[in-house]
């Protein structure tokens, strides 16, 4: 019982990562699953190397489709094209994707189309917001999955109330927090000081600065909005140093804007997964409109302000470390100087988010193709 795992760009390689290991482990005499790792290609990134997989515990991907970049239209379709071959080659049993990139849409029409079922990770998380194309994703993606694997509350209420049946959503807690509790763990003992934004935390100490990551294009393409975030960035740094691992678009605005964050915050180059969990699990406070990065700071307690008007992880600001604050630099001051004197939210991490969500999603697997294949 063959299963692909679709990954698109890197952080989709975090998700699918656990899973994998939990394949990997599925006890010998069972009637095991197996699988294929497809990267379709969609973000080439320099930091995909050999150390990248050793460091996730995973190997390297069997099929690289090189899709590459273009409009979200040219690129859904390129990988819809290669997607398609591949799956009549080999039908697999099943195709599991992740999150809501253009790669978890594509390769979702794809294998409904050709009868195979679609297992989703990450299903039903909404935002409200049509405009941003993840979210579109998600809900073609949503409206045509076999399997829903969702990570909190808020997201199995929105696939009830959507009308997918009761037996086909699963609560099971969520992979990228298997994935960051996994890699804390490996850094416990690894050696760190080669890491470019080392002598950053070593000059400050663990707890004494600040982690911004900002690469939404309502946040950096608009000149406006990204100077009223900026002044408010420039006024922490002046209570708090801040470091800023920059996104290549996010500093192309920055020149072209003459965005002016003041002297107390350092500008780094974009960050291997590893090196950035390593900066940012002992800041005092992490400023972000990373949906990602909100559910990460609450697996591991760390205050979190979001920069954005919604979000679609919303157990986090329910029960996480995580504030939403908007994009007003009042508010994203306030908040952050509310973590500083020790009035932060004390968050605690969800139910299920206890590093054994592959495990689950495996066991579900299995038990679905294995009662699937019965009937055939």
């Amino acid at each position: 019982m063959l299963i692909y795992l679709v990954a698109g760009a890197r952080p989709n390689f975090m998700k699918i990562a656990p899973i994998v290991r939990a394949l990997q482990a599925q006890p010998e005499g069972q009637a095991a699953l197996t699988f294929k790792i497809i990267h379709t290609g969609q973000h080439y990134d320099r930091e995909m190397n050999d150390v990248f997989f050793e460091e996730l515990g995973i190997p390297q991907p069997d099929v690289f489709m090189a899709a590459g970049g273009g409009s979200h239209a040219q690129q859904t379709a390129k990988i819809m094209v290669a997607f398609e071959e591949l799956c009549m080659a080999e039908r697999p049993a099943a195709v599991l994707v992740v999150g809501d990139v253009n790669s978890t849409l594509a390769c979702s029409i794809v294998a409904k189309k050709l009868v195979i079922p679609v297992a989703h990770v990450e299903a039903g998380l909404r935002s409200g917001d049509i405009s941003m194309p993840e979210e579109i994703n998600r809900l073609v993606t949503d409206s045509i999955s076999d399997w829903f694997f969702a990570t909190e509350p808020a997201a199995v209420e929105h696939l009830r109330r959507e009308g997918k049946p009761e037996s086909a959503v699963h609560y099971v807690g969520h992979v990228m927090v298997d994935n960051v509790l996994y890699q804390a763990d490996k850094l416990a003992s690894a050696d760190t000081s080669a890491f470019e934004t080392s002598g950053f935390k070593a000059r400050h100490g663990a707890g004494r600065y600040g982690v911004v990551t900002l690469h939404r294009p309502s946040n950096v393409d608009d000149p406006v909005t990204f100077a009223r975030i900026a002044g408010a960035l420039k006024q922490i740094g002046e209570e708090l140093p801040l470091i800023f691992p920059v996104h290549p678009r996010t500093r192309a605005n920055i020149e072209k804007f003459g965005i002016d964050l003041g002297p107390n915050v350092t500008l780094a180059g974009p960050q291997a997964y590893m090196a950035f969990l390593n900066l940012w699990k002992d800041a005092a406070v992490v400023l972000t409109d990373s949906g990602g990065l909100q559910e990460e700071t609450t697996a591991l307690g760390v205050p979190c302000v979001t920069i954005r008007e919604n979000t679609e992880r919303p157990v986090t600001v329910d029960e996480g470390s995580n504030v939403l604050a908007g994009t007003d630099p009042e508010v994203i001051v306030r908040e952050a100087r509310k973590v500083l004197r020790g009035d932060g939210k004390q968050g605690r991490r969800p139910q299920l988010w206890d590093g054994k969500a592959a495990e689950r999603i495996v066991a579900v697997l299995a038990t679905e193709l294995q009662a699937m294949r019965k009937t055939e």
